[in-house]
């Protein structure tokens, strides 16, 4: 066995370096990418995918064009992708939800399970149990006791019918004996107002958009619904560490594609995914606003992951009756 001289080796080295570390080593395509999103520009979900698109163009050396298509509970989106050539050009980013919740109380125009192939993800948001600043309860057992004082007379928001918002408090009732009112809204904003203002004594939010509102002192939590304590309100036990381990609800923002495309560029977006994800300015920037450490999953563990929340909240409207809008 011959080996190469270190003069002849090193400038082979470098070179590999340099290949593995440019953009064509993470590209799977060779044109623009379209990247779909099921929301209006400005919002949340809209904001992420821009901080990823301009990541991830870096990263593959190829523009990432938004294209926002809102509406009917992200299928109009799911539609465009799913009407495109699957050859890993057209891409989405949406919130779990589109997927595992929604299809259960919206008729949609998409099989979530056999339509779309998840992808990986980019950030997850976990959900945390509020009430307003001037609500008499201090804690979980506090807040159990006055709402059992004052039968028939206590609500919780929901930022939308049929979403973990809803689920989380309809199994609080079940688990803690309540009878709190179900008050459904369009979204987060509303319901804070409501919930700050005391018409509404408590809700499950996304940390996201209820801890400013905590920061702020308008609101107060009570629990984080998930089996470890979110490194933004580290102070506020789980749900889990106070009796309630079913309540353990967060979503994830991240990458789908159409069923169809190759796994070989399924596996390349996943990796280019992943390492723009990781970016140290990407996560700064997504976790000054509330946003937990993104999981690692390859696209199949995330298929699995998808399938099994699927699964569980279809149990959870069956079991609580909630009813589909036609």
């Amino acid at each position: 066995m011959s080996f190469l001289p270190k003069s002849r080796l090193l400038p082979r080295l470098l070179a590999v370096c340099i290949v593995a570390a440019s953009p064509l080593a993470m590209a799977w395509t060779d044109k623009p990418v379209r990247l779909l999103v099921p929301a209006p520009a400005g919002g949340t979900m809209d904001v992420v995918a821009r901080i990823f698109a301009n990541q991830l163009s870096a990263d593959i050396g190829q523009p990432v064009v938004i294209d926002n298509k809102p509406g009917a509970g992200g299928a109009i989106a799911v539609q465009a992708m799913m009407g495109a050539p699957r050859d890993g050009q057209t891409i989405m980013v949406t919130a779990s939800n589109v997927l595992t919740e929604i299809p259960h109380v919206m008729k949609t125009s998409f099989d979530p399970l056999k339509d779309v192939r998840p992808v990986a993800t980019i950030a997850r948001a976990g959900m945390v149990l509020v009430g307003g600043a001037q609500l008499a309860p201090n804690d979980m057992k506090e807040l159990v006791a006055y709402v059992k004082a004052h039968p028939g007379k206590q609500s919780f928001a929901s930022y939308s019918a049929g979403t973990s918002s809803h689920y989380a408090g309809m199994i609080l009732n079940q688990k803690a004996g309540l009878d709190l009112q179900h008050v459904p809204f369009a979204g987060s904003p509303p319901a804070l107002t409501q919930v700050i203002g005391g018409q509404i004594t408590v809700m499950f939010d996304g940390i996201v958009t209820s801890m400013p509102q905590i920061k702020g002192g308008k609101l107060k939590a009570f629990g984080v619904a998930s089996k470890t304590r979110s490194a933004h309100l580290p102070q506020v036990p789980t749900l889990a560490e106070l009796g309630f381990p079913e309540l353990d609800f967060s979503n994830w923002l991240g990458v789908v594609v159409a069923t169809g495309v190759p796994t070989d560029i399924v596996d390349k977006i996943n990796a280019a995914t992943l390492k723009a994800a990781s970016a140290p300015a990407i996560v700064e920037r997504l976790s000054s606003v509330g946003f937990e450490p993104n999981t690692k999953l390859s696209s199949s563990e995330l298929a699995a992951s998808v399938k099994a929340e699927y699964d569980r909240n279809a149990g959870i409207v069956k079991a609580f009756n909630i009813q589909i809008n036609q």
